[in-house]
């Protein structure tokens, strides 16, 4: 790492102490960024890259609300407004208890570049609470998301900030939410959220986004080795949204998944993950994974040691951050894995990425191989604006499209900048030098 990137990662690290998550985060994108400072002086006299990494604005308010039992309770909530030269930010919202400043931070900056890799005019942005959605009623959680909502509307917009679902947040959440907002503003601006029901101006193919496009993306790294998914053995491992659906378009590809998780352990089918009844139980059920062996003799629960374990081809780690650490990785090293796409955010630890890079495993990075959902709420704004909606074939064929011209850009991005084969410096080099690039257009702002 040069001399000025050092300095700026120091400031990173004396500014926000105790952000182990955003350091992480940090770290990663300017670690790839030494060869353009080089070749583009321009950013440093602009003091482009301790710009970025301070955020626009990181608000925090209190969000009181009420359950079942007439007991109050005080959660707190978040949102960081991280960078909008390329529009407004764009951003999910995450409710579950290991939400704090940092996580929220790591995220908006993770953001920033994954919005700018889609090609599509937005910027960067995060928000979420400590609040846990599990074990809630329903009415439970209408109460919390119409107490969030009522602090976050001060701050949101179709043309300022605009949010979307992430952990803990999916279509119930998001309806609560827009309609708090609804009745706050008294104006139907369907445009201030995204990941809303088909009823109300909702995407067709939001909610299985960012599950295809990590496999799109995943199918693109492995043309290029004359491969792909028909015939691989595949592990994914969470089952909410992401992993549901990368289950689902990785079957559709002709691969076999035989490995599924969620937080009390995983599920072993080595006659492949049923999808209709894994999204029976995890979605409708909502129960636990458990209840997906139940009703399949030869699938089996393991809840200790680690879903990396079960031997495939292909690895799409779903669930969180850092939940594959250096050792799974040299198991999965061990065990003849050819690719890993991250399909959740920062999957992998940096050991991990290291191991796998330095094998010789054809490794995706979230910011770019994550980049559908987003993607396709960006595509949820151009119908909102519009007051169109599109069909579910469509939108699947623009999602692809935009998967199809990231991997386009991170891979030639890496042959320009002489590291042909490296997703994870293609893509931070391709987001950072957009975003870099309108920053110096806009001024000292």
């Amino acid at each position: 790492m040069t001399q000025d990137l050092q300095a700026a990662f120091d400031t990173v690290v004396r500014r926000n102490p105790g952000e182990s998550e955003f350091h992480q985060a940090v770290y990663e994108v300017l670690e790839s960024l030494g060869p353009v400072v080089e070749r583009h002086p321009e950013y440093v006299d602009a003091s482009i890259i301790p710009r970025l990494c301070e955020p626009n604005r990181q608000i925090i308010f209190k969000v009181n609300w009420e359950d079942d039992n007439c007991r109050i309770h005080t959660n707190r909530g978040f949102r960081v407004q991280f960078n909008s030269s390329l529009g407004p930010y764009k951003g999910g919202l995450r409710f579950h208890p290991s939400v704090y400043l940092g996580i929220i931070k790591f995220l908006g900056f993770e953001q920033i570049f994954k919005n700018a890799l889609t090609g599509m005019p937005i910027g960067g942005g995060k928000g979420g609470s400590d609040f846990d959605p599990k074990g809630k009623s329903d009415n439970e959680i209408m109460r919390f998301c119409q107490s969030f909502m009522t602090e976050l509307s001060q701050h949101i917009g179709a043309d300022t900030d605009v949010p979307a679902g992430d952990i803990g947040v999916g279509g119930r959440e998001i309806g609560y939410l827009f309609g708090q907002y609804k009745k706050l503003t008294g104006r139907y601006e369907s445009g201030v959220i995204t990941g809303k029901g088909i009823l109300f101006g909702g995407s067709r193919a939001r909610t299985e986004a960012t599950g295809y496009g990590t496999v799109f993306f995943a199918e693109e790294m492995m043309k290029l080795n004359g491969q792909g998914f028909d015939g691989k053995k595949v592990v994914v491992s969470g089952s909410g949204n992401v992993a549901l659906y990368a289950v689902e378009k990785a079957n559709q590809l002709g691969a076999t998944v035989v490995a599924v998780s969620d937080s009390s352990g995983y599920v072993v089918d080595e006659d492949g993950i049923d999808f209709e009844l894994l999204q029976d139980v995890k979605e409708k059920r909502r129960a636990r994974i458990s209840a997906y062996a139940d009703e399949r003799p030869n699938a089996h629960v393991v809840t200790g040691g680690s879903i990396w374990d079960v031997p495939c081809d292909i690895a799409l780690p779903c669930a969180t951050q850092n939940e594959l650490d250096e050792n799974a990785a040299k198991t999965l090293i061990q065990n003849g894995c050819k690719l890993v796409a991250e399909g959740a955010n920062m999957p992998c630890t940096p050991q991990a990425t290291r191991a796998l890079r330095s094998a010789g495993v054809l490794f995706a990075p979230g910011k770019a191989a994550n980049a559908g959902g987003v993607a396709t709420s960006a595509l949820e704004m151009q119908q909102n604006a519009s007051r169109d909606s599109w069909s579910f074939e469509h939108t699947e064929e623009r999602l692809q499209q935009i998967m199809v011209g990231i991997h386009e850009r991170c891979a030639e991005t890496a042959d320009e900048y002489g590291h042909p084969g490296d997703y994870v410096l293609g893509a931070n080099i391709a987001g950072f030098t957009r975003v870099a690039d309108a920053m110096l257009a806009l001024g000292v702002i």
